[in-house]
């Protein structure tokens, strides 16, 4: 059976504005904070409710859809046949914990392993990104240029400054160059928004050795269709069913950042 994707998307666009309230109506609540793989990351009780949340509504509505979230509230898949909800249902908690800002809802849905829609919300600052596959990309309803082609010399690129000290994921010598070598570099965080401000070229690239599917997902789809690159740190295409390193980037320099700036050790 054909799916009706314009019923998905108003589908999706009612629950994201739904958690979205959600979230801000208890911002101020007090909350339970948990560590899953360390001491800083972190999880909280409104994490999973959002995600069970979502499985819930996807599951009524669309019953042979499955969901992939970071929470493990969803369905356990080996496989990506059919219609895959990928969700992250507060990508950057310890901005949502700390800072009450900078924090998105991330959620892609592929078809066959396919990205055909990706929705990353800015919830305090209302700010919907939105793509889907071949028909452009949006921020609130307005229309996102395709990205322009730059130089090194005047990029923007974000590092999280861990990897500019001696790791065992990344050559932090040539990050430490290439940092020299741009114009600036920020870290906000999120992946989330850190992918969708490359998609609006606010910044031009994002370095990281590791993320998970929920946390690229979305991401991936509205960068894609502005004309941007996103691949693991050696230029290898991104699985949706596996942690992976991570290079968002501007197409005119992702070659040089390759090239001559990311060592991977993984």
């Amino acid at each position: 059976m054909k799916e009706d994707w314009n019923s998905i998307e108003q589908f999706a666009r009612s629950l994201l504005q739904e958690a979205a309230e959600n979230i801000k109506s208890s911002l101020y609540d007090s909350i339970t904070i948990n560590t899953k793989s360390n001491e800083n990351d972190l999880v909280t009780n409104k994490d999973e409710e959002i995600e069970k949340f979502f499985y819930e509504k996807i599951k009524k509505k669309f019953p042979n859809h499955y969901l992939l979230g970071e929470e493990g509230k969803g369905d356990e898949l080996n496989q990506v046949n059919g219609i895959v909800w990928i969700l992250d249902p507060i990508d950057g908690t310890m901005n949502f914990v700390h800072q009450k800002r900078n924090f998105a809802i991330s959620l892609g849905i592929y078809e066959n392993g396919i990205g055909k829609m990706g929705f990353i919300l800015d919830v305090i600052h209302n700010e919907l990104y939105f793509a889907k596959k071949g028909e452009g990309a949006y921020l609130n309803d307005q229309e996102i240029s395709p990205l322009k082609n730059i130089v090194l010399e005047e990029a923007i690129v974000a590092v999280n400054a861990i990897w500019l000290t001696k790791n065992r994921y990344l050559n932090h010598e040539k990050l430490g160059k290439l940092i020299k070598k741009v114009r600036g570099s920020r870290s906000y965080g999120s992946a989330a928004i850190e992918m969708v401000y490359v998609a609006m070229g606010r910044i031009d690239a994002y370095i990281t050795p590791r993320l998970s599917p929920w946390d690229f997902a979305a991401g991936k789809i509205i960068v894609e269709e502005l004309g941007g690159i996103c691949t693991t740190l050696k230029n290898e295409e991104l699985s949706i069913l596996k942690k992976s390193s991570v290079l968002v980037s501007n197409s005119s320099i992702q070659k040089d950042l390759i090239t001559d700036y990311i060592e991977f050790f993984q």
